[in-house]
């Protein structure tokens, strides 16, 4: 819950889902940024989002449907598109629509042809583009690929989404589905606001003394930034291409274990720790003190949104200070601090951070922030039907926007580590060896967490 000097958001009734197509509303400052940059490369699939999910065994289409569309019926945000009024962008939302759920059947197609077909099908669903002024900005389709074997795609626009939002969507399609396919009732409760409420209230809360108070912490915090400047075995072209390339690996529990105690003697968290770490490794590729890594978090830091649809993540930048070679316990507390004064600042939007400092731009290139670092501790959604078996078969982001992204999630048996990088800068092998020596730098500080960050070792080829 805000706390008490906070405003409450505004409930619903001003924007009921009945409202009419003509009535225009401002965007939230994240929905802001993409909208922007959609005008600069207009319908292109670089912001859009997909997955697949295989469904095994018996499926009632009609009651797929039509739990889609209550899906859509409920959160306003997929019934929405983006014009421009009096030279500004606004939302603008329909009313309760019909919505399709088109099926193709591979059924007749010999067994090799129809993994190739099932494959080339995705890819056409992940690549299609949307056209925010004309939406919609959610699509699913099927592919029977057998008489109980099925492929579902969905495709959202990350103006309308993110990761958080696709765990709603899944929740809910489950709930609806099993209500019209008669395998149980509806409990799903009433949203109290919808995505356009917290935009507008957003603006209007995000302003006077709040919004002072944000801005001074930040402008002081990132005051003389410096990008962070990777060595790419490319230069950087002037149009960039988006191409992903994404290694992955996974590190035993033994390892994870020991960073977790690591991170309680030390009075850090998990992140802060694979944190750290990750920023000793930046150094000595870069040989920068002055290091900067994009964290991604939820924004969904009131309870009225927890249960929306809609673009909520933010963006935090943390300048992680690695001069005077530090031991790691010592760069490690430097880390606490840092992230530590940076949640309690959280409010302001990565956008807005950006148009007050202006920091030198260039097409391609994510201002303030060019390496991330994400933590996915929240245990797998499970996707589930009466009556069949579900799977993800592919999750999909067809470009990336940072030249090298670190995605970390615990499992059982450790850790799931992913660099997602720009295949316009890095070859593959680079980045293994990158993988290779993160994982070295965690096995040195688990060892011995006072040793120098001059110190730690790094994996020789």
């Amino acid at each position: 819950m805000p706390p008490p000097d906070e405003p409450t958001l505004p409930g619903s009734a001003r924007f009921s889902s009945g409202r009419a197509d003509a009535i225009a509303l401002p965007l939230s400052f994240a929905q802001q940024r993409l909208w922007f940059l959609d005008q600069l490369e207009p319908v292109t699939p670089i912001y859009d989002v997909s997955r697949t999910h295989r469904i095994r065994g018996a499926l009632d289409r009609e009651a797929l449907r039509r739990a889609l569309a209550a899906v859509v019926a409920r959160h306003e945000v997929l019934r929405t598109t983006f014009a421009v009024v009096d030279g500004n962008p606004m939302q603008r939302i329909t009313a309760e629509q019909a919505f399709d759920l088109p099926l193709a059947d591979i059924r007749a197609l010999p067994e090799p042809e129809r993994a190739r077909r099932a494959e080339a099908w995705i890819a056409e669903g992940t690549r299609r583009a949307f056209d925010l002024s004309r939406g919609p900005l959610l699509r699913a389709s099927l592919l029977r690929v057998g008489d109980e074997d099925h492929l579902l795609l969905f495709a959202m626009h990350h103006i309308v989404s993110d990761d958080w939002s696709i765990r709603i969507l899944l929740k809910e399609l489950a709930v609806f589905y099993r209500e019209f396919s008669g395998a149980s009732k509806p409990s799903v409760a009433e949203l109290p606001i919808q995505y356009s409420d917290f935009a507008r209230w957003q603006r209007e809360w995000l302003s006077g003394s709040v919004l002072e108070e944000q801005l001074s912490y930040w402008r002081s915090q990132l005051a003389g930034l410096s990008m962070l400047e990777l060595p790419t075995d490319r230069p950087r072209p002037a149009a960039p291409s988006f191409g992903v390339g994404r290694v992955s690996a996974s590190f035993p529990s033994e390892l994870a274990a020991g960073l977790k105690e690591l991170s309680r003697r030390e009075g850090a968290t998990l992140y802060m720790t694979l944190l750290a770490s990750f920023s000793t490794l930046l150094a000595r590729y870069t040989g920068q003190e002055d290091v900067v890594v994009g964290s991604p978090i939820a924004g969904r830091n009131r309870a009225e949104i927890e249960g929306l649809i809609g673009f909520f993540v933010n963006m935090l930048v943390l300048r992680l200070d690695v001069s005077g070679d530090p031991t790691f316990r010592e760069l490690l507390r430097r880390v606490r601090d840092v992230a530590l004064d940076a949640y309690e600042h959280q409010d302001l939007p990565f956008e807005r951070l950006v148009e007050e400092l202006q920091p030198q731009r260039s097409l391609g290139q994510n201002p303030l922030v060019r390496t991330t670092l994400s933590l996915q501790n929240v245990p797998a959604l499970e996707f589930e039907l009466p009556g069949a078996r579900t799977t993800l078969e592919s999750e999909e982001t067809p470009a990336t926007h940072f030249d090298l992204d670190l995605q970390i999630s615990e499992t059982p048996g450790g850790l799931a580590c992913t660099f997602v990088y720009s295949t316009d800068l890095f070859d593959s092998r680079t980045i293994e060896r990158m993988l290779r020596h993160y994982c070295t730098v965690l096995e040195a500080v688990v060892r011995d967490a006072g040793v120098r960050v001059s110190e730690l070792a790094m994996l020789s080829d």
